[in-house]
């Protein structure tokens, strides 16, 4: 897979750390969504989503209360470990149509518009952000996606047509950042849902997070994603050991 390469700097300039207010999850608004400001935007510990009106600025979060899963805290139960041997997992092969899929009209608190979709998969052709798919008989049955930068893996949104086949994606995912920097790598996920902590999402307080990602951006991609003769497809059937 070839290596990510870096877009030009962007010429926004986010608030310092110091600046944010701490009570409040928005810090940041305006920019745009091109590649160099998006990885920007990730490495400073922030995510863009639209603020509530058509028309308002761009919306860049950093969440008092972050959201991520310890790669050593997944809560896998027995039927998902069942589940997870009648799916193939594959990483990379349909990106736009899982972000596609997650971004659905009738889904709930739908937030990602034509322009989100367009932003990320020219991210996705730079080599930066990427889908992992759980497939059965040759069908997409669900997925997720996010963005990959040194140590962090910056999740966005998930997916299923089937039972379980988001779970068994986040599985893998875990299983692909679980190697020997799985102790400096962050899973982030924004927020905790209630469906989220029932598979090992914690509340990480803001500073916390944001000295653990300081660290995270040291660490190197995971194999797959940085290194040019790694192969992304033939993950094979889920594994959870």
């Amino acid at each position: 897979m070839p290596l990510p390469v870096e877009p030009p700097v962007t010429p926004w300039v986010f608030p310092p750390r110091s600046d944010w207010g701490p009570y409040d999850d928005l810090v940041a608004v305006g920019a745009d969504l091109a590649p160099g400001t998006l990885l920007e935007g990730y490495r400073r510990g922030l995510f863009p989503m639209p603020t509530t009106l058509p028309g308002e600025p761009m919306g860049w979060f950093s969440p008092v209360d972050r959201g991520v899963l310890p790669l050593d805290g997944l809560r896998v139960s027995r039927s998902l470990r069942r589940s997870a041997r009648d799916f193939e997992v594959r990483v990379d092969t349909e990106f736009e149509q899982v972000m596609a899929e997650c971004g659905r009209p009738d889904r709930p608190d739908g937030w990602i518009t034509q322009e989100f979709l367009d932003a990320y998969c020219r991210l996705h052709e730079l080599g930066w952000a990427h889908s992992v798919e759980v497939w059965r008989d040759g069908r997409l049955a669900g997925g997720l996606y996010g963005v990959a930068i040194g140590g962090l893996f910056a999740g966005e949104s998930m997916f299923h047509r089937e039972r379980d086949a988001s779970k068994v994606a986040l599985v893998a995912l875990v299983d692909l950042l679980s190697d020997e920097h799985a102790d400096q790598r962050v899973l982030d996920v924004q927020w905790q849902t209630p469906h989220l902590a029932t598979l090992g999402v914690i509340e990480q307080p803001r500073e916390a997070y944001l000295a653990a990602l300081d660290v995270a951006l040291t660490v190197p991609l995971p194999r797959l994603w940085g290194d040019s003769a790694a192969s992304a497809e033939g993950l094979g059937r889920g594994s959870m050991g």
